[in-house]
């Protein structure tokens, strides 16, 4: 009977299809499956064909319904495993199938597709600039080389017709993607060596002869496994083709495997890299390998928002199937880790906000009553990056502590008068029964080094938002050994003024950290622009040095973000509603749609207007269960983590990015203040980098400065 693979082109593709036609594939994928070699080749319905003038005479097409077609690759002895490639309309399918070419790469034995005809076709074109130009993009390159790292002949006349990095990416979606990887690298400076290590090595077979050999498919397949999956029975292709993490957890990145599942780190390991690149799905990939370790010690898989949470308990269950496995991971924020120690030793105070209105004004006034020269916004600050950043409980401590980072200096005097007022400060809220979050997150991480650690690993999601009070916590709740911690997160996603030395608090991920630079979420036009946004700024590393999106890419390619002026806001919201609904009307699903706001109040005036047009709407707020129908509805802030097809960021004006209230003003602050807008920009990044294939973004008035 034969066996079924699916390419991961096909996944990329299968969520955007239509429901009637998602069922159509299912149904087709479930027959055939049951089917024998005789009986596939007879059968009416599937209409397993051969197509003529075919540039790889082993493609076949396979019915899906009337109008829909699956393009197949079928073994050479017409038994064994069949690969299915795209799923099409009938004519696209046709073409698309009669170009293309599968071969089995020299050098990593995988499976490999291309565009042969677009190849060629570009290359007589690139080949009349190339003649003129002083120097071509892999001049220093031999074919020797670039045939040891997998380059082979059909695409090395091509490769020696490219001048620069963007005719290169001319080639992205032609050149099978080992190839492409390769050239991408060695393109960004990286030498031959670093290549075949980073690149290379980490997808060929340890087993795999010096020589080149003939790989049969079904040996291909299994060389192949971060872009084809392997169909073993009926309940697995249900499953792969009903959970929307399905491709997530078939395919890894070879870069993404290599760090999900080395056997052990010899202490705390980071994964760092921009939007879209995978670094959740590596550390829920990295719990499911420390569940495999020897031993029962607990896990605990964290993260900075109650909604970031719920999403890794929902993609871990589905991940890990094994519900006792499963009992022996915690799925919680550091903040509620933080309150459940300080509730096991008694009482937990009512909890506030650093920088709510109320403690704005609880400042301002014991700024008032002591005469000091400096207002509730410094003073809230001071107390944040300084004094609960480091731990300090005593003035003498106040006075001997680094203030780097801070803009303005304090001689001792003056860091006496702060004490002061900080002191105020916590009388009060303590009169009151209150405590600040980061204040609790003190108090238990002093009450986990008393009680000793209660984890085997941690593994830190969103790693970027985390105060140090935060990491003190996660530090004292598991002991210092390998696989200790296991850290993911993004510098330029950073929207909250949470700077950390993690060497500082006993956590040095030296020599163990990692950086992921593809996307797999968004096009490649979605992030150039985006990118934009970020021009310029210095943005620090998790933990030492500068992070940088340079080299950071998608090979997915789509259309530009939709940028819309309106005169007023009634204008913006009408055409925020026209442009919903062309999504829904070309098929994308309104739990696909999400439109963001920088202020809830104007969120949910576009929520009104919406349903005034018949338009169905969640609000994020609410906690909705994922199969809710309604586009989403939700703040900037709160799309953190989150990705739709279809993105809407509304109210992009001057007032509100950069908002002036979050915004330390130069005066009081020049480090602050330049700190303060780095967030507000990244702020509009991550908004942004939450669409998958179409950006839309759009404002009355003034529009924001921030905009590229």
């Amino acid at each position: 009977m034969p066996q079924l693979a699916f390419a991961n082109g096909f996944f990329e593709e299968y969520e955007r299809l239509e429901k009637p036609v998602r069922r159509g594939v299912r149904e087709a994928m479930a027959k055939f499956q049951k089917l024998s070699q005789a009986e596939l080749a007879a059968d009416k319905g599937l209409r397993l064909e051969a197509l003529q003038n075919a540039r790889d005479r082993r493609i076949r097409t396979i019915r899906i319904n009337d109008f829909w077609r699956g393009v197949v690759l079928a073994p050479d002895d017409g038994s064994g495993t069949y690969l299915l490639l795209k799923v099409l309309p009938h004519d696209k399918a046709i073409e698309w199938a009669r170009k293309r070419v599968v071969t089995v790469n020299s050098v990593t034995r995988g499976l490999e597709i291309r565009n042969v005809e677009a190849i060629e076709q570009l290359t007589p074109i690139f080949q009349q600039a190339a003649d003129r130009a002083p120097k071509l993009l892999f001049t220093d390159h031999s074919d020797a080389v670039l045939r040891d790292l997998g380059i082979d002949e059909d695409v090395l006349p091509a490769v020696r017709t490219i001048i620069d990095l963007d005719q290169l990416q001319a080639f992205s979606k032609l050149f099978p993607e080992d190839q492409y990887e390769v050239l991408w690298w060695l393109a960004q400076g990286f030498t031959p060596q670093e290549v075949w290590n980073q690149v290379v090595a980490v997808r060929r077979p340890a087993d795999a002869p010096a020589e080149s050999g003939t790989e049969d498919l079904a040996t291909a397949i299994a060389n192949t496994p971060s872009r084809i999956a392997l169909v073993s029975g009926p309940e697995e292709l249900e499953d792969i083709l009903t959970k929307p993490f399905s491709a997530w957890r078939i395919f890894l990145h070879p870069s993404q495997r290599r760090i999900a599942y080395k056997p052990s780190y010899a202490g705390p390991a980071q994964v760092s890299g921009g939007p879209g690149t995978g670094k959740t799905v590596v550390a829920l990939h990295r719990v499911k390998h420390l569940l495999s370790l020897p031993g029962d010690g607990r896990i605990l898989l964290t993260t900075f928002t109650n909604a970031l949470a719920d999403s890794l308990r929902e993609n871990l269950a589905l991940l890990v199937d094994d519900e006792q496995a499963l009992q022996r991971v915690d799925v919680t924020t550091v903040n509620a880790l933080a309150m459940q120690v300080v509730a096991e030793h008694g009482p937990v105070p009512q909890l506030v906000s650093e920088n709510d209105y109320h403690s704005r004004k609880r400042w301002q006034k014991i700024a008032k009553s002591l005469g000091l020269p400096w207002n509730e916004h410094f003073l809230m600050l001071e107390y944040r990056h300084v004094i609960l950043a480091q731990g300090i409980t005593s003035l003498e401590e106040y006075l001997r502590a680094s203030r780097a980072g801070r803009g303005v200096a304090l001689r001792a005097a003056q860091r006496e008068q702060v004490w002061r007022a900080v002191a105020e400060f916590e009388r009060q809220l303590a009169a009151d029964g209150r405590c600040t979050h980061l204040q609790l997150c003190l108090r238990a991480a002093e009450l986990l080094a008393a009680d000793g650690p209660r984890y085997r690993h941690v593994v830190v999601d969103e790693a970027q938002d985390l105060h140090p009070a935060q990491w003190r916590v996660l530090r004292n709740a598991v002991a210092e050994q390998s696989d200790d911690l296991f850290i993911a997160g993004d510098p330029h996603q950073r929207i909250y003024d949470t700077r950390v030395s993690l060497r500082s608090l006993g956590i040095n991920v030296s020599g163990r950290s990692a950086r992921l630079r593809l996307n797999y979420r968004s096009t490649q036009e979605i992030l150039t622009w985006a990118a934009g946004i970020m021009t310029g700024e210095r943005v620090e590393a998790l933990d030492e040095g500068i992070d940088t999106l340079a080299d950071y890419r998608s090979r997915l390619r789509g259309s530009r973000p939709v940028l819309v002026s309106a005169g007023t806001q009634p204008e913006e919201l009408d055409a925020l509603v026209e442009k919903v609904r062309q999504w829904l009307e070309a098929g994308v699903e309104p739990s696909d749609i999400a439109v963001a706001a920088r202020f809830r109040e104007f969120g949910s005036r576009a929520a009104d207007r919406l349903k005034d047009a018949g338009i169905p709407v969640v609000l994020l707020k609410d906690g909705p269960d994922p199969s809710a129908e309604g586009v989403r509805i939700a703040t900037m802030h709160a799309m953190k983590g989150l990705e739709f097809r279809c993105v809407a960021v509304i109210g992009v004006t001057e007032r509100a990015l950069p908002l002036q209230a979050a915004v330390t003003p130069a005066e009081i602050d020049r480090v602050q203040h330049e700190i303060d807008m780095l967030a507000e920009r990244s702020l509009l990044f991550v908004a942004c980098t939450r669409a998958r294939e179409e950006l839309y973004v759009s404002w009355h008035g003034t529009p924001s400065p921030l905009l590229p």
